[in-house]
């Protein structure tokens, strides 16, 4: 058995070696084939290139300034509305691939923290988009936009997720859906503003008829009140929709409040809110302040609401910052979620504290006091928290009117923040130069953001993508960190001016150029005729006729 286990392995051996001497030899021939019709195609091209008239180099070099153009506009275009280039998403998507690359799916990684311990990047699905909790009345706000600027202030996208909330907060239990609630899940589905009004008063008619029936008949009130509980979302939605002014906002959601039985919870506390946010806009602000202080009181479990934002805002508003400390001191914890709300408003009031005596020059020759570094260090947080705010701020950059849904650090939420809150740090004498002064230095603290924090996570990647589709097409999404222009823009740039110039010279002085081009591709071509020439002196001259018949 040993001896016929050596002679598999001796057949085995041989019948491999001589395949690999076999895969040499064709690999020796198509070698010098190759090298041959290589050598015939150059002096052959040489002999075209003699031939050639400066026409055809005008119209050669003009073709290619034309196609490399119509390329770097496309990959411009994609560039500004996506963020990243054509030609380098299609290689890395699918050529990349074929080639045997492996893409990263993961969004997850180490990254060292601020001790130098390993800590896991956040995922995609922290870029999760939020409720605005200061978001503007539809008909009363948004529709009085769109009339005076022809504009749509909020996205297709924006508004599904308001029409999601919508029926996940108002629609009470699936499983015991009464006439009117179904139509009211249609309502909130609908796509055009006329058809959910015309939903909701369907709704109400619906409503009022089970109603009149039961008066007939004499039931007790309860049932009738119970039965009218249920039209309360019809007139919460024509409150946000039809209502023209605020004050007719204020009147339906009244109305609401008024037929609401209180079983809907989530129903109850957002007309509370939606009408102490009234009161705020019609100047009743200590009547809104105690509106969201009794809310808040009343269901403490409703955090995620963020009805503390509203609260800071009307504060605000009162300059009552003492207060305004007090709710800083009980939401602005390290095991609660931040908001740029959150973070501003505590860099704000420690720069009042401070920037009506600050100055650039004096803090350079004495150094910041304790107060001012106090300061300075709130501002470089907040901003690192949301790095867009400042230059809403600052107006360095246009506001537009808030989206509906905002998300965290990025340029939604720094839209929301400031179309606010421009007001009160313009209130605080020197704020805002406090503010210039310091803010950019926050990035030489973090010079990799996307990699690592210093005192919050590293900046997710996803924000861009998530506010091109929350904010409309007409603002200019803020992007941070700012990306450089893709290789193959800048390439493609170069090579269009490369032979538009090429043809611009090769038009004006054809017979120079067609002198350049020549010793040009004979320069280029050089070291290969020579290759040739020794290849040719080397073989023998039958050789070459023999590998053309093989």
């Amino acid at each position: 058995s040993a001896a016929s286990g050596s002679g598999l392995i001796t057949e085995s051996w041989l019948s491999w070696s001589w395949t690999y001497v076999c895969f040499i030899w064709f690999g020796m021939v198509l070698t010098l084939l190759k090298y041959y019709v290589f050598l015939c195609i150059c002096l052959s091209a040489s002999v075209f290139l003699n031939t050639l008239t400066p026409k055809f180099y005008v119209a050669l070099t003009g073709t290619s300034s034309l196609i490399s153009g119509l390329i770097l506009i496309f990959e411009w275009w994609y560039f500004r509305k996506y963020g990243t280039s054509f030609i380098e998403q299609v290689s890395v998507s699918h050529l990349r691939p074929l080639l045997g690359g492996v893409e990263n799916s993961s969004t997850t990684g180490l990254f060292s923290s601020v001790n130098g311990d390993a800590e896991p990047r956040p995922s995609v699905s922290e870029c999760k988009v939020w409720r605005n909790p200061l978001n503007l009345f539809r008909g009363a706000e948004y529709n009085r936009y769109t009339w005076v600027t022809g504009k749509e202030p909020l996205t297709y996208y924006d508004m599904n997720l308001s029409a999601q909330d919508h029926q996940t907060f108002f629609t009470g239990d699936t499983q015991q859906l009464r006439p009117e609630d179904a139509v009211m899940q249609k309502a909130w589905r609908e796509r055009n503003p006329q058809a959910r009004i015309r939903a909701a008063y369907q709704a109400i008619e619906m409503n009022h008829d089970i109603c009149s029936l039961l008066i007939i008949h004499s039931l007790y009130l309860i049932l009738l009140c119970v039965f009218m509980c249920r039209c309360a979302a019809a007139y919460v939605l024509l409150a946000e929709e039809e209502a023209t002014t605020i004050t007719e906002a204020e009147r339906l959601f009244k109305k609401s409040l008024r037929i609401h039985a209180g079983k809907d919870i989530n129903l109850l506390v957002y007309i509370k809110r939606r009408l102490a946010m009234c009161a705020r806009k019609l100047g009743r602000i200590k009547e809104a302040v105690k509106m969201m202080r009794d809310l808040m009181k009343e269901f403490p479990l409703l955090g995620m609401l963020n009805i503390h934002e509203n609260l800071l805002e009307a504060l605000l508003e009162l300059q009552a910052y003492a207060d305004v400390q007090a709710v800083l001191a009980k939401y602005d914890d390290i095991s609660l979620p931040k908001s740029a709300t959150i973070c501003y408003t505590s860099a704000l009031l420690k720069a009042r504290a401070v920037s009506d005596k600050f100055s650039p020059e004096a803090a350079s020759r004495r150094g910041l006091s304790t107060a001012e570094m106090n300061a300075v260090e709130a501002i470089h947080r907040a901003v690192e928290f949301n790095p867009h705010v400042p230059k809403y701020l600052l107006e360095m950059k246009s506001l537009i009117l808030p989206p509906e849904h905002i998300l965290k650090r990025g340029d939604s939420e720094a839209v929301a923040y400031a179309f606010f809150h421009l007001q009160h740090w313009k209130r605080a004498e020197g704020a805002l130069n406090l503010l210039h002064c310091t803010w950019e230095g926050t990035f030489r603290i973090i010079p990799y953001p996307l990699e690592k924090g210093h005192l919050f996570y590293p900046y997710p990647g996803c924000t861009e993508t998530a506010d091109r589709e929350l904010l409309p097409s007409f603002h200019e999404v803020s992007v941070y960190p700012k990306k450089e222009l893709p290789f193959f823009i800048l390439f493609t740039a170069g090579l269009c001016s490369f032979t538009a110039m090429l043809a611009m010279l090769t038009h004006q002085f054809p017979e120079l150029m067609g002198v350049f081009a020549k010793a040009f591709f004979s320069t280029l071509f050089a070291p290969l005729g020579f290759f040739a020439d020794k290849m040719e002196s080397f073989m023998p001259s039958s050789f070459w006729h023999q590998l053309t018949q093989i």
